[in-house]
């Protein structure tokens, strides 16, 4: 039997041998007291790559947003961002639920939005009987609009007006590393426009588990009881940070790799004449793309049965994602598949 090409998510990738070994070996103390040398090691490496103050390893990208905007705000505070945001579509109405916010919600043009959308919807002031705008929030890469990097220059404006209206701002940036590969603009670059960063460590950098959020001191400090507070203190966390820290120092070059095998695999399925994609829309590691003539379900099903996983995006879209541990060659297996399917 052929191996599975699972093109669901780059969260599938396994640790390496060689990350299993660091984890194995990793230092260890008691991280909610803050003698995790591991921990403590990965989260000054990060923050320093992100050129913030500090960092706080969390569980996971979910904890690391709604931690970062739960600082931010108070109960009834509103924060901005795009329709299609992580934070609204995948994180299971946590704003509300964890910290009594709203969202109002921007039509970007995938997944990116300017300032002269969002002006408009900040709040005044004095309209006391209004949700207050605390927070812009920006993802980057953006996951739902198919990893679209948004533009360095429309970050600036857009931190610029948000200074304007002393607002303050958050990056969503599970994936700001393939954003950096791809544009050779450091992480710190695209952090030093933002009060709060969150990173993910189990995507395409190939650890089990984690994410970091950095800021301030002041900021990490206040992050740190909240983590507590919604069960985020996990003791000897060093066997699992070990492997965080393997990833950030090890596997964000190869990140580039990802983004070829995205383009043709793009490439590929444009020459399908049942399929309906935009390979030009391709800039990182995710791609959306349409089968005709047959519902999603059943096609999901179909590849499903010869080996393929893929995953969904909007309402009938495919959402594929490439990562290190599916090859080219599997890529050019995945074509045929496809096609084969739809023939």
């Amino acid at each position: 039997m052929k191996p599975i090409i699972d093109l669901r998510s780059d969260t599938v990738t396994k640790p390496s041998e060689a990350m299993r070994k660091a984890m194995y070996n990793a230092e260890v103390g008691d991280d909610v007291y803050g003698e995790d040398p591991t921990a403590i090691k990965l989260q000054n490496y990060v923050a320093e790559l992100l050129g913030k103050e500090a960092a706080l390893y969390v569980p996971s990208g979910v904890m690391a947003n709604q931690i970062c905007l739960n600082v931010l705000t108070n109960p009834g505070d509103e924060v901005i961002c795009e329709k299609d945001a992580h934070i609204f579509q995948y994180e299971s109405g946590s704003p509300a639920a964890l910290s009594g916010l709203q969202l109002s919600l921007v039509d970007g043009v995938r997944g990116i939005f300017s300032p002269e959308q969002i002006e408009p919807l900040i709040r005044p002031t004095s309209a006391y009987y209004m949700a207050r705008t605390r927070v812009v929030e920006i993802e980057n890469t953006h996951n739902r609009a198919g990893g679209t990097i948004n533009p360095i220059e429309n970050i600036k404006a857009i931190s610029e007006l948000a200074r304007k209206h002393n607002l303050y701002m958050h990056l969503d940036g599970a994936r700001i590393w393939n954003a950096s590969v791809e544009t050779n603009i450091s992480p710190a670059e695209y952090a030093s426009h933002f009060d709060s960063v969150s990173v993910c460590l189990s995507k395409g950098l190939g650890a089990p588990i984690g994410s970091i959020l950095a800021g301030t001191k002041d900021f990490v400090k206040e992050a740190f009881r909240v983590r507590k507070a919604w069960g985020g203190g996990m003791r000897q966390v060093g066997v699992i940070a070990a492997a965080g820290l393997f990833a950030v120092q090890n596997n964000i070059p190869r990140l580039k790799e990802d983004h070829k095998k995205a383009k043709v695999l793009a490439n590929g399925l444009a020459t399908i004449s049942r399929v309906s994609i935009h390979p030009e829309y391709v800039e990182t590691n995710i791609l959306m793309f349409t089968p005709k003539n047959i519902s999603i379900e059943d096609f999901q099903l179909k590849c499903k049965e010869v080996g393929l996983l893929l995953g969904t995006g909007k309402v009938g879209e495919i959402r594929a994602v490439t990562h290190m541990d599916v090859s080219f060659e599997q890529i050019n297996e995945a074509v045929r598949i496809v096609e084969k399917i739809l023939s």
